[in-house]
């Protein structure tokens, strides 16, 4: 078990991890398709070319699916009941094909849960850097955490 118990945890630890990823055309293309998004800004380079950013951009969705993918070892695996929603997911600079992701995750809250004794509500916030140390994505994501088992 990798993840973090919620008795474990506290408000303003600051968790980097170690997995980065480099973002592959391959990678864009085929989530974009996947999930049905024809979108020109992720499949045409040259429509791409006469826009301000001149080539294809990593979908935005990807960006998420990798900030939240890459947290899971080193926060929730085998102590998350269930994900329960997120919120504040911003994009403030766009991913290229090549650019190399690297997450950290800070916990900025953390409760009793109210109808389970045996665990609590945290709410992470997700931050995505390239390569250049640009912040590239940001997201608060709550869970429902396990607390620590009761020995005997």
């Amino acid at each position: 078990m990798a993840g973090i118990w919620f008795d474990d945890m506290q408000v303003g630890q600051v968790i980097q991890h170690p997995i980065r990823r480099t973002i592959t055309e391959a990678d864009n293309v085929f989530f974009t398709c996947m999930t049905h998004n024809p979108a020109q800004l992720h499949l045409d380079e040259e429509y791409m070319k006469g826009t301000d950013y001149g080539t294809r951009i990593v979908n935005s969705c990807l960006t998420l699916s990798l900030m939240v993918g890459i947290s899971v070892n080193d926060t929730t695996l085998g102590t998350a009941v269930a994900n329960l929603g997120w919120d504040e997911v911003r994009f403030p600079k766009p991913l290229f094909h090549g650019d190399t992701i690297r997450i950290e995750t800070e916990i900025v809250d953390l409760r009793e849960s109210k109808s389970r004794p045996n665990a609590g509500i945290v709410t992470f916030e997700h931050r995505a850097y390239n390569q250049h140390g640009d912040l590239v994505g940001s997201c608060k994501r709550s869970g429902l955490q396990l607390k620590r088992p009761v020995e005997g």
